[in-house]
């Protein structure tokens, strides 16, 4: 790991220990634990994907959002694994918004050899939050190494009963 990934994944577990340390108890909207899949798609590698996600509660807007997308590449292979927190923008007129941050990793091979890259994770998206299939559309920037952007669209179901 070089000393500039080692400096961000310090810098993005800090923020991400003290977002959660000032966290409120889990609400409505986000107090059941998500799971969800997705395609897409990259513009800086030009290939589609697929791939999941799980959403836990941490607090009243804030969840723990661990995913995983495996790209549909020729010759070789590319899968790129997140560890992100997402926060649920408040308001009236503005709770199907979200955004978030965290770490990514994105491993390529091809022709006997690999690379694997680190980097921090900027997200925003929209979810429908109504019933127990949510719909949603995402915007991601991965900046580190491997620098890219995506976007995402798929479906999260909630587990459990919905209040």
């Amino acid at each position: 790991m070089t000393a500039k990934t080692m400096r961000l994944t310090v810098a993005a577990l800090a923020a991400c220990t003290l977002a959660a340390a000032h966290a409120a108890p889990a609400r409505a909207q986000t107090n059941r634990t998500h799971v969800g899949l997705n395609v897409v798609y990259n513009f800086d590698y030009e290939e589609f994907g697929a791939g999941g996600q799980m959403t836990f509660p941490i607090g009243q807007m804030l969840q723990f959002y661990p995913s995983f997308n495996v790209y549909f590449v020729d010759g070789g292979s590319l899968w790129a694994a997140n560890a992100d927190l997402k926060y649920a923008v408040s308001g009236e007129n503005l709770n199907w918004l979200y955004l978030g941050g965290g770490l990514n990793v994105t491993t390529a091979s091809a022709g006997g050899g690999s690379d694997s890259n680190a980097g921090l994770n900027l997200f925003a998206g929209v979810e429908s939050l109504r019933g127990n299939v949510h719909p949603f559309l995402e915007v991601r920037f991965t900046v580190g190494d491997g620098s890219s952007g995506q976007v995402a669209a798929g479906l999260n179901f909630t587990l459990g009963r919905h209040q």
